[in-house]
């Protein structure tokens, strides 16, 4: 990359973006205002819509969407007759979980190994990042060729909808013709990737009562009926013996025709301790991007320490249920609630309430903006072939642009590759995948320019 002068001007910035990257990660922008401020995430959008003044956005606004979070949208004006490319990435992360578990602070970026630890490093506040140097390395070679919107997102990780609901109430806002998602990743690093699926998602809380207060467990236990244990028998219903999902209704047999994800090198990213077996059937792929998953996210009942000798009168737990494309996102949740309900033994009363939902995204990959960026690719990875690949999760906001711009193009790429361990602790985002892939949008807007 080095003889090219967009690649050496990337290279020279990128000292800025590890200081810019640490300021925002540093915000604790979790967008679940019943654990963590909301100045918090309100702080991380004015400094998104601060760097979108500084490089000459027009318009740039603070959105306030029907969730109660903000997005940031700007406008930055290219040559007359241009196309016009709509970048996102959201600025919202996950809980750090349990803090004592990082090897360093999750709201410092911290260096370790060469790699930058912090939330929100790779998924999504790198995707900020990576969009601001693409730019920048156009500015100062010759221009941007395209004019570019901007939408970075402040709910994406909740799946509350916010963003997609603002989009269909002022239509014309987010319209472009090519739009570049910053929230995928490579397949493994140095390896350019463009993700052309998502899984949808839904998720729905689920409470089982039985009792009107606890009860001693000696003197009760044995025929009044526990809540926390018809809960385990009704979560325990949505897996077969293999561990395949099994959603009442539900088809589990479609497959992958991308890439191959071969099983080694998934126990190796997934860090799978040894003995443990991987669960479903189908090859990986098949698995993780063309089926529907079921993870129990959480289950509310006594914690170990401090546990008394009761029968519990009530529990809950939130469910997560991934979706492929071809399965309806809404026709799923009524499938799951369905399933809950008539799964629950002993005529427990149960109540199951839809929390999120987001549907499933296809790409077109035959679009002129698929070939623009295997070229920018190819620069920004020499040696190289752009591969396609699924994704396990979601970006609700994909079918909702697809949905209002069906002639545009969409393309997924983005710095959350398996080292990146996004969700969990001690996320972290490689350098070199931010270097490259700056490159590479940089390249991909002057060949889309030209195409």
């Amino acid at each position: 990359m080095s003889s090219n002068p967009v690649a050496e001007t990337v290279a020279s910035l990128m000292p800025k973006a590890k200081e810019e990257l640490t300021e925002l990660v540093a915000f604790k922008s979790v967008a679940d205002f019943d654990q963590f401020p909301r100045s918090e995430s309100e702080s991380a959008a004015r400094w998104v819509a601060d760097a979108l003044h500084a490089e000459g956005f027009q318009d740039v606004a603070l959105l306030d969407t029907p969730d109660g979070t903000q997005s940031v949208y700007g406008y930055l004006p290219g040559p007359e007759g241009a196309k016009t490319v709509l970048l996102y990435a959201h600025y919202d992360v996950q809980p750090p979980l349990d803090e004592a578990r990082w090897a360093t602070p999750p709201f410092e970026l911290t260096e370790r190994n060469g790699r930058w630890y912090g939330r929100g490093t790779a998924d999504c506040k790198g995707g900020v990042i990576m969009h601001l140097l693409a730019l920048r390395a156009l500015k100062a070679n010759g221009g941007v060729p395209v004019h570019v919107k901007v939408i970075a997102e402040g709910s994406e990780e909740m799946g509350t909808g916010g963003l997609e609901r603002y989009a269909e109430e002022h239509p014309e806002l987010l319209k472009a013709d090519t739009i570049v998602i910053g929230d995928a990743g490579n397949f493994r690093a140095g390896l350019p990737t463009v993700t052309t699926t998502l899984r949808g998602m839904t998720l729905v809380r689920v409470q089982v009562d039985t009792l009107e207060g606890n009860l001693h467990s000696g003197q009760f236990g044995g025929a009044a009926p526990d809540a926390l244990a018809a809960l385990v028998r009704v979560l325990d219903s949505l897996r077969a013996e293999d561990g395949t999902t099994t959603v009442d209704g539900l088809t589990h047999a479609t497959r992958w025709d991308g890439i191959e994800y071969a099983e080694d090198q998934f126990r190796k990213d997934a860090k799978v301790l040894d003995g443990v077996e991987l669960i479903g059937s189908g090859s990986v792929a098949d698995r993780i991007w063309a089926r529907p998953a079921v993870t129990v996210l959480g289950i509310d009942c006594p914690p170990v320490v401090g546990a008394t000798p009761s029968v519990q009168a009530s529990a809950r737990a939130l469910i997560s249920l991934r979706v492929p494309p071809g399965v309806d996102a809404a026709e799923a949740t009524k499938l799951l609630r369905a399933h809950l309900e008539t799964r629950t033994p002993w005529g427990a009363r149960v109540r199951t309430e839809q929390i999120g939902q987001g549907q499933a995204f296809r790409a077109d990959t035959s679009s002129p903006a698929y070939a623009a960026m295997a070229e920018a690719m190819a620069v920004a990875y020499p040696g190289q072939e752009m591969q396609y690949a699924g994704q396990g999760g979601s970006i609700p906001l994909c079918n909702t642009l697809a949905s209002l711009y069906p002639q545009s193009e969409i393309l997924l790429i983005g710095l959350s590759e398996p080292e990146a361990q996004i969700h969990a602790v001690n996320e972290s985002v490689s350098p070199q995948e931010l270097e490259r892939l700056s490159v590479a949008e940089a390249m991909f807007l002057r060949n889309y320019a030209a195409s």
